[in-house]
């Protein structure tokens, strides 16, 4: 109490307006309404942090499916073929952020079953050294990745791939490649045929429905090249990807093409963040409103108390001091109510896997169906950047909110204002 009796005038007579009145049922609306404003912005802040952390989950969720077969990093040579990939894996690993390498080969083709023809792109891959920079061997489901052996021209398929083309393991399928051979006929597609040894699923519907893994040695025949194309690498941070290719592009010897996964799915991410930012946009929107409201709190306020401001005038408070308790009331709303979504939102956020089963259990529905989706649950990926930053946009909605009434509230003139009293 101590603390609050030495605080300056204005701040006192600001916290006093913002609590409601035990005699005026005038001075209860108008906190009823600040309590409106408050319950508006710390809803809408809630909202934002709710739905930025289940875009964040999807993000998350989405990316680390797609690394599960594509690689942090992928290092080519630019003559086409890679004879020294073991000195370059070498190479590769003396930087410290990368822990596995494996070399691959890659091309498009056709697989054809019976009158089903399907596009897909076959990549070669050594199966005891592609655990290193992918989970492809622990997603197979049926079959075995292992068995893909040199020579012996097997395959493994993606879930959905195998289902299109109506095939089971220990069965043929042909692959067509579009560099094709010529013949007293005409340029003709190579065609050769594999045998189903295993069906992987990484839950991600662009590889489960167009990739395939075959040897890289008869990957290398089919490509007519003596040696893999190039290396795939993983790292300890994904999100360093970027600044490690750069890194390995000036210090790995040779004329070397380095690009990272982000470059893989450029737009995917760009149409990902613009609908990030679209969301925050929207969803700001609402704060805004809710934060808005405080003008018209304010102006009933202002209106309420002429004869408290001109009384006040009277005693020699400054137009600036009149100004800067309304202002502190009207700030005081704004941050109690971001200060109650900041809690809200991040306690949803925080607990969404518990909450919406319980709303699914209740209603008897469910939101996201493993069929369609291929997850049955809601993500969500609570980031404190987000949350400083809807924090900090609510509070300055509601300060900027407070300016126009605060401003005429100063220019009330004290002679006016008394002569009715």
């Amino acid at each position: 109490m101590s603390i609050v009796k030495n605080l300056p005038f204005e701040w006192l007579v600001g916290l006093r307006y913002t609590r409601a009145g035990k005699r005026s049922g005038r001075n209860s609306f108008i906190s009823f309404i600040s309590l409106i404003s408050m319950a508006g912005i710390g809803l809408g802040v809630a909202a934002l942090i709710v739905v930025l952390s289940v875009m964040n989950g999807f993000q998350k969720e989405v990316t680390d499916r797609m690394l599960s077969v594509l690689a942090h990093v992928e290092i080519f040579d630019n003559s086409g073929a890679m004879p020294n990939w073991q000195q370059e894996a070498v190479d590769a690993r003396k930087n410290p952020e990368v822990i596995g390498t494996a070399p691959f080969a890659e091309t498009q083709g056709m697989l054809v079953r019976d009158d089903v023809l399907r596009p897909a792109i076959i990549r070669g891959v050594l199966p005891a050294q592609e655990p290193q920079v992918s989970d492809v061997a622990r997603q197979t489901r049926r079959g075995s990745f292992n068995a893909l052996q040199p020579g012996a021209y097997n395959i493994v398929l993606g879930i959905e791939l195998a289902r299109a083309l109506r095939v089971n393991l220990g069965e043929k399928v042909t692959l067509a490649l579009a560099q094709g051979q010529p013949t007293p006929a005409g340029v003709l597609p190579r065609l050769r045929s594999f045998t189903v040894v295993g069906i992987f699923e990484a839950g991600h519907n662009e590889f489960d429905s167009s990739l395939a893994f075959v040897h890289l040695t008869d990957a290398e025949k089919l490509l007519r090249i003596d040696a893999p194309a190039g290396l795939r690498l993983r790292l300890k941070d994904m999100n360093r990807a970027p600044e490690v290719a750069k890194e390995l592009k000036a210090s790995m010897p040779g004329d070397l093409f380095v690009r990272d996964w982000s470059k893989l799915n450029a737009n995917w991410f760009a149409a990902v963040q613009t609908e990030k930012r679209m969301m925050f946009i929207i969803l700001t929107l609402i704060i805004a409103v809710a934060a808005f409201n405080l003008v018209s709190t304010l102006v009933m306020t202002v209106t309420d108390k002429q004869a408290d401001i001109a009384i006040l005038r009277t005693l020699g408070a400054s137009p600036p001091s009149i100004m800067k308790i309304f202002m502190i009331q009207g700030a005081l709303v704004g941050i109690l109510g971001t200060a109650l979504g900041v809690a809200g939102g991040v306690l949803v956020a925080l607990n969404i896997d518990v909450i919406v089963p319980f709303i699914e259990h209740l209603l008897g529905v469910q939101f996201l169906s493993k069929d369609i989706y291929y997850i049955s649950t809601v993500p969500s990926d609570l980031r404190w950047p987000d949350v400083f930053k809807i924090g900090g946009v609510a509070v300055i909605l509601a300060f900027v909110a407070t300016l126009y009434p605060s401003w005429w509230a100063a220019r009330v003139k004290p002679a006016e204002a008394l002569r009715y009293e």
